[in-house]
């Protein structure tokens, strides 16, 4: 009798920008390594009608053609890209993508994270930014000329918290695939409680069984200017960060850590949302 494997799923939002197809060849580069199977998605948002809308109602034969132009354009790419497949809905994307996820049991996203231009820079670092504030699964986002050239070395920033040991055995998973080694990384501008420090590092040795796990504090002050340089002195080709959700107010004035780097960080960004750890 023999048994069928079920391929794992790698779910790529595109817009059709090349910033997205960029991701999408990256994703490709990811999936070989995973043993993993490109979905292409899109999301066709037409504007809703409301009674005090100052705009005509989206004709009924206007969205028809545009779905048909969408789709016709999505099988284009799934040709070019020779992925799995590629659909398309209506709706917000964080929408669109966060059912695609559950239908597809996909174990990760992967999109662009900003244009070339300044104003797509906004837009598409907006869209990355309402992905990972609404995501209740791993989103790699990968800049808009980020090639890939394999992974020798991801780092991921913790705060020492043990709910950090699942997603450091979750990104084990991952960093295996490629050999790498994984950098655990603490940004603080105090002095390393030991004692703390030394706990958290005998839990990851006696729960994670994986030798290339290694340990560095960075000291800074400001966590935004520690994971900056990190990523930019840190010889790594990926930083992995937990996405603590905020409230109102927070993300008002401050934003998260997470969304702070998107607007500057030249690597792929692989966001966690909290209590998330894909097997990978």
């Amino acid at each position: 009798m023999q048994i069928q494997i079920e391929m794992k799923t790698i779910l790529v939002p595109t817009d059709f920008s090349a910033p997205a197809e960029n991701a999408a060849r990256y994703a490709l580069q990811l999936a070989r390594y995973l043993e993993a199977e490109i979905s292409l998605c899109h999301a066709l948002f037409v504007p809703s009608v409301t009674p005090m809308a100052a705009q005509v109602a989206w004709p009924l034969y206007d969205y028809s053609a545009l779905k048909q132009e969408t789709d016709k354009e999505l099988e284009l790419l799934v040709k070019k890209l020779r992925v799995k497949k590629g659909t398309s809905a209506i709706g917000q994307l964080t929408t669109v993508v966060s059912e695609r996820v559950v239908q597809e049991k996909a174990v990760m996203v992967v999109m662009g994270m900003s244009g070339a231009g300044a104003l797509s820079k906004f837009f598409l670092g907006s869209n990355s930014q309402k992905m990972i504030d609404a995501a209740n699964f791993p989103v790699l986002l990968v800049p808009s000329e980020f090639a890939f050239s394999g992974i020798k070395k991801i780092a991921f920033a913790t705060d020492l918290s043990s709910g950090d040991i699942k997603v450091i055995h979750s990104i084990a998973g991952f960093a295996r695939r490629f050999n790498a080694d994984l950098l655990v990384t603490h940004i603080t501008d105090n002095a390393e409680n030991r004692k703390k420090s030394d706990s958290f590092l005998n839990e990851i040795s006696c729960k994670i069984n994986y030798d290339k796990i290694y340990y560095r504090q960075v000291k800074n002050a400001d966590i935004d200017e520690g994971l900056a340089w990190l990523s930019d002195h840190g010889f790594i080709d990926m930083l992995v960060m937990v996405h603590l959700h905020r409230n109102f107010l927070d993300r008002l004035f401050m934003g998260s850590h997470t969304q702070r780097q998107i607007r500057h960080i030249h690597i792929p960004l692989f966001v966690f949302p909290v209590d998330v750890h894909p097997v990978f």
